[in-house]
């Protein structure tokens, strides 16, 4: 296994804190972020995040509109981004942002935009 401080690439996933959900719930609407940013990546970015072992980290923020604040960071940093809205079939009410992906990228730039949150 590779040194946590070896890894150029990854993945930022972030959930609101002021939204009640379930654990369950938290996990599926941080996958569909994960994906959803993934696939708005380029393939080379892809490629070497996947063959590095596809570090993710996951955290939280206090409000959507903090939400809103690093997804427009990381987008005018050239980042991949995937805001993630809920049906609203099971826990909380339709339409309500929920989840927000970065990446994959290099971890420094990433770093920059999301160093301040806190781990969830």
């Amino acid at each position: 296994m590779t040194e946590e401080s070896d890894f150029k690439w990854k993945q930022c996933l972030i959930i609101r804190s002021d939204v009640k959900m379930s654990c369950g719930k938290k996990c599926a609407q941080l996958a569909h972020a994960a994906v959803g940013a993934y696939e708005h990546s380029d393939k080379i970015t892809r490629k070497k995040w996947y063959n590095e072992g596809m570090k993710k980290v996951v955290l939280k923020v206090p409000s959507l509109r903090a939400m809103y604040e690093i997804k427009t960071n990381a987008e005018m940093a050239g980042i991949a981004t995937s805001l993630i809205t809920d049906a609203g079939r099971t826990e909380i009410e339709p339409g309500t942002v929920t989840a927000l992906g970065l990446g994959p990228a290099l971890s420094e730039d990433l770093d920059r935009i999301t160093g301040d949150l806190q781990l969830l």
